[in-house]
């Protein structure tokens, strides 16, 4: 794609790269055909093409108005289309580019402006967050219907291990997932304990900086990365194995600290370490997996009961490209997995998206869990916490995390 970039960007570091990624676009289109939105509305501004065009025309300096944001904003950034390009072009990065322009040029309306700052606000802060959430737990009996779907049943996350070990790794706690599903953590540290394997959760870290990125704010991405790096610095010294991540979202934001510090001098080097330690925890169990096996008795789940639907995030499957680990580790353990219709198709969660984009996400939430439920399953298993909540709120069906069915599957094996 040839290209004319403006001024104000052409020889910045993000129109360099920009143009770099504009050019290996060669408008075949084949990304229009796993693109989420695009299937749903048939528009090509709805599709990647449309929206590379759009951000294109905006970087060349074309006018930017409210129609260039209402088609950026539609989209999911879930890196379909970049798991369907024949030509590698980063859409996802791209993207996080022309929003970030996109927010300097078009102002918002009130209420928008409202919602995006409250959620840039109060989801990465843990102490404001998780009270007002155990609240809305304590509560739900009495919250309105559509409010009710947005909170969890509260759910004890059980013991934690307390014994040392010589191996040990790193976990990102995060910012929502510790006050909605506490379980999660607590059942990857007694998984891991199993194997010998000490978790460590470092108190001055804290959210990945996903959420600020994608709506417009790198500045404060940067400087949640660079709050997390600086708290688990030490542990890395100290000889921490790798920094897991339980959150597939969290995950792709770790890989990408590399590249969001890239041209800090100070930050350069040690984001790059992190990158290279930063692991999804079924890498880490995939590496372990003959001592996991080794541990879970010939005794196994009978009947229904092994029936599993797994729901592979866009950020597991397009955004790290693991594909296969997770269903290999239930099936070993015993669980069946059912069919699943369009699984490369985005459940609508997408981050703040199912609560900015209420109704697109409400439409994905459904149509994923017809997929899903297709099967006859008797749980849905995923692998990251919005995908989990937002799942969640539109099935009686029990929406786990597939770590904690493997720690029950190993608590049950004695």
């Amino acid at each position: 794609m040839e290209t004319h970039l403006a001024d104000f960007i052409r020889d910045t570091p993000a129109g360099r790269e920009a143009e770099s990624i504009l050019r290996k676009c060669v408008h075949c289109g084949f990304c229009t055909a796993t693109c989420p939105t695009y299937q749903l509305f048939g528009d090509e501004l709805d599709g990647p093409r449309g929206r590379i065009y759009q951000i294109k025309q905006m970087l060349e300096g074309a006018a930017v108005t409210e129609k260039t944001q209402f088609h950026l904003d539609r989209c999911l950034s879930c890196r379909s289309c970049e798991s369907t390009c024949p030509s590698g072009v980063h859409y996802s990065r791209l993207l996080d580019i022309g929003r970030a322009v996109l927010e300097e040029r078009v102002q918002r309306g009130p209420v928008d402006t409202l919602t995006r700052a409250a959620l840039k606000y109060a989801l990465p802060r843990r102490w404001l967050f998780a009270p007002a959430y155990r609240l809305g737990q304590y509560f739900r009996p009495l919250l309105p219907a559509a409010l009710k779907d947005k909170v969890l049943r509260y759910r004890a996350p059980g013991r934690r291990p307390t014994a040392g070990h010589a191996r040990s790794v790193i976990a990102l706690a995060g910012c929502v997932q510790p006050a909605m599903a506490p379980g999660i953590n607590a059942a990857t540290a007694r998984v891991l304990d199993r194997l010998g394997i000490g978790m460590i959760e470092a108190e001055r870290a804290g959210c990945c900086g996903a959420l600020r990125l994608h709506l417009g704010d790198e500045d404060a991405a940067r400087d949640d990365a660079r709050r997390n790096i600086d708290a688990w610095w030490p542990l890395i010294e100290g000889g921490a194995e790798a920094i897991l991540f339980t959150a597939s979202g969290c995950g792709t934001q770790l890989l990408d600290y590399a590249h969001l510090l890239q041209d800090d001098p100070a930050y350069a080097v040690k984001a790059a370490r992190v990158t290279l330690l930063s692991k999804d925890v079924s890498e880490v169990l995939a590496a372990e997996q003959d001592r996991l096996l080794a541990l879970i008795s010939q005794r196994r789940p009978e009947g229904k009961a092994a029936q599993v639907a797994f729901h592979s995030p866009c950020s597991l499957q397009h955004g790290l490209k693991i594909r296969g680990s997770v269903e290999a580790l239930l099936t070993a353990a015993g669980f069946t997995l059912t069919a699943v219709a369009d699984s490369h198709l985005c459940c609508g969660s997408a981050g703040a998206y199912s609560v900015l984009q209420p109704a697109i996400g409400t439409r994905l939430r459904d149509n994923k869990i017809s997929a899903l439920s297709a099967g006859d399953p008797s749980a849905i298993a995923t692998a990251n916490i919005g995908c989990l909540a937002h799942l969640q709120s539109g099935t009686r069906l029990p929406v786990r995390h597939w770590i904690e069915l493997l720690d029950e599957r190993l608590n049950l094996a004695g």
